[in-house]
């Protein structure tokens, strides 16, 4: 039975190419069966590093199977996987983020979970000296992960081994790392084709605080006033999506790359509260900027309080 490999819902650039790499590695080097799949549309900048690298993008499952094969990567987090997760045969987990719990198996499993700013990362550490036998196109979107989930080095959560891992692809590739990084982030910033609603979600994590449920979600842009321009509607949209998604309430961070700040949106007294008990911050209006904050990870949610 062929072995799925996915990240979490809403797939950003790191869950829809590390599914790709592993896929990959447990075809041609392990010799398993193996299938990348996505939970969700790819994000702009997803699909860019798909057509760059000419990669098939991968088909878009909504559950799965009892007993289903699968791997997990760039998540251990239930509440971003399928329905029917524990239900299925989790075989290994490859991740950067914090345990969360409530995952089940049918037995012993592989986990591996490190200290480092891209799930991609791990995966050419993984793959040892199997790394160099990639092709082109994967190690294009081992870099393109890299480099987003690091913001081109700009992130507080990229190590020096993330960096030393992207320079060695990008030279193997014959690619010019700031070229590359702003052709990404201008296609991460091109988010005029899609409806308040599908911003909110794009890159969204749901998050409980003191019995409040959030959807906190992220939009990184090196254009901010295109998306800041559509505050009014995004802020009216966020009762909606609350509603639809059953948390109490949507905060949404948009993070400007290259100011390296963030910018987030204040439609009411409870964003209000959690914005100056979170970070120390003076609301005057309806959005309020935090300097320095660019990462969901390490800066916006271990803060998040009222």
């Amino acid at each position: 039975m062929t072995t799925l490999v996915f990240g979490h819902k809403s797939p950003d650039t790191d869950s829809t190419g590390s599914p790709i790499l592993w896929a990959w590695y447990l075809s041609e080097v392990t010799g398993t069966d193996a299938e990348p799949v996505l939970l969700g549309e790819p994000n702009t900048e997803a699909a860019f590093m798909l057509e760059r690298w000419s990669l098939p993008k991968p088909r878009i499952i909504a559950d799965i199977e009892p007993g289903q094969p699968c791997v997990i990567v760039d998540t251990n987090n239930p509440a971003e996987l399928p329905a029917a997760i524990n239900e299925a045969d989790i075989q290994a987990i490859i991740d950067h983020h914090k345990l969360v719990g409530g995952l089940e198996t049918k037995g012993p499993i592989d986990i591996t979970v490190r200290p480092l700013a891209c799930t991609a990362t791990i995966m050419v550490d993984l793959m040892g000296e199997h790394a160099a036998r990639m092709p082109d196109a994967m190690k294009g979107a081992a870099l393109t992960c890299i480099l987003s989930d690091t913001l081109e080095f700009r992130s507080p959560t990229t190590t020096a081994h993330d960096r030393a891992v992207a320079e060695r692809l990008a030279a193997d590739l014959g690619v010019d790392i700031a070229s590359y990084a702003a052709e990404m982030f201008a296609a991460k910033s091109d988010v005029s084709a899609f409806s308040d609603a599908e911003l909110l979600r794009m890159d969204s994590k749901e998050y409980e605080v003191a019995g409040t449920k959030f959807r906190v979600s992220v939009l990184e842009t090196t254009a901010p006033a295109t998306v800041l321009d559509r505050k009014d509607s995004l802020m009216q949209s966020m009762q909606d999506v609350a509603a639809e998604d059953g948390v109490d309430q949507v905060l949404l961070f948009v993070v400007d790359i290259l100011n390296e700040e963030a910018t987030l949106l204040v439609p009411n007294d409870l964003v209000k509260t959690l914005a100056e008990k979170s970070f120390g911050a003076t609301v005057a209006g309806d959005h309020v900027v935090l300097p320095g904050v660019m990462s969901r990870k390490k800066q916006i949610i271990p803060n998040l309080a009222l």
